[in-house]
């Protein structure tokens, strides 16, 4: 009975974190968008993705410098994105893998 509890936190808890992780990555393309397009940095939505981007992509910045700096921030950017979805899914995979073994076998027996 505890193990099927435990389970089913650790369920939630990995759906959480792979949520999280996919909403970072979204807000990071959203900027990224914007700077492909030119967006108004001065404007609220502009300044917040910005924001997240210089907080959870700063690990991918200058990584490539192409002529165009509104490609390379793309790239870029797209990058980080990338790192935080695949991040997300390997952690929610791993939080599920140390839900408690047999709780499902108990209760189909």
């Amino acid at each position: 009975m505890a193990s099927s509890g435990t389970a089913r936190i650790l369920s939630i808890v990995a759906t959480i974190v792979r949520v999280a992780c996919a909403v970072i990555a979204g807000v990071i393309v959203v900027h990224a968008l914007f700077v492909l397009f030119e967006a108004n940095p001065q404007n609220g939505l502009v300044s917040f993705a910005a924001s997240w981007r210089d907080s959870f992509g700063w690990f991918t910045r200058d990584l490539f410098t192409p002529s165009d700096p509104k490609i390379a921030e793309a790239i870029n950017a797209g990058l980080a994105a990338l790192i935080w979805v695949v991040v997300g899914s390997l952690l929610s995979k791993l939080i599920v893998k140390l839900a408690p073994e047999g709780s499902s076998k108990k209760a189909d027996a």
